[in-house]
């Protein structure tokens, strides 16, 4: 893929690197030139001195051709404008913004710009880690609101139906593995011995959660 990262602090540097090790073509923009020395020796992809309001700038970066964009600068307002311009102006497919204050997540949602609060998901991850070891939290969505968790299921609900397990809104069964091989079950589907579970959790309901599995 074909892919813009604006912003060449930390995280673009970062993100330019796990994209580029997942072997993608990147291009990194950043205002200043000097910025571009981050990502040295290991970046092979393109450079672009240049605001990313520039017409000029973003077609140098070949935006026109670009599969997706992650607009990743200090700035909360700088990233959300050239999201917006990214997906409005020049109809790149895939588009998102680095929020640093995550209480502007629900603003930018209704402007229709993906987010993602480094500093929000951190803090929801680190508090699984510390807190609840038995659940193997596997991806954050959003700005870290849902977890995509995998656990064992235990033994006080093998013989209990996928239901059991269920709570509108905050827990749900999105996949089951069985003897190797993973299903999507049904509210009846009943659990077995040596079964695992991945499970779409809001990061405020890890407690309920907790208490339907019976380790709380």
């Amino acid at each position: 893929m074909r892919l813009i990262v604006v912003g060449c602090g930390r995280m673009g540097v970062g993100l330019a690197r796990v994209l580029s090790q997942r072997g993608h073509s990147i291009t990194v923009m950043d205002r200043e030139r000097t910025a571009m020395e981050r990502l040295a020796p290991w970046f092979r992809g393109e450079t672009v001195a240049g605001s990313a309001f520039h017409r000029e700038a973003m077609l140098r970066a070949g935006i026109e051709r670009a599969d997706g964009l992650a607009a990743v600068t200090d700035s909360d307002e700088a990233n959300v404008v050239v999201a917006r311009l990214a997906r409005l102006v020049f109809r790149v497919p895939r588009v998102v913004a680095r929020l640093v204050d995550p209480r502007k997540a629900e603003i930018y949602h209704r402007l229709g710009v993906q987010t993602v609060a480094p500093i929000s998901w951190a803090m929801h991850r680190l508090a699984d880690l510390l807190a609840y070891s038995e659940l193997d939290a596997l991806l954050s969505l959003g700005g870290g609101e849902v977890e995509l968790l995998a656990v064992d299921v235990p033994a006080l609900l093998v013989g209990r139906k996928v239901s059991t397990l269920t709570a509108p809104g905050e827990v749900r069964v999105v996949a089951l593995t069985r003897r190797g091989r993973a299903f999507i079950p049904s509210p009846e589907t009943v659990f077995q011995k040596d079964d695992s579970a991945h499970l779409a959790v809001l990061t405020t309901s890890i407690e309920r959660l907790r208490s339907l599995l019976g380790t709380s």
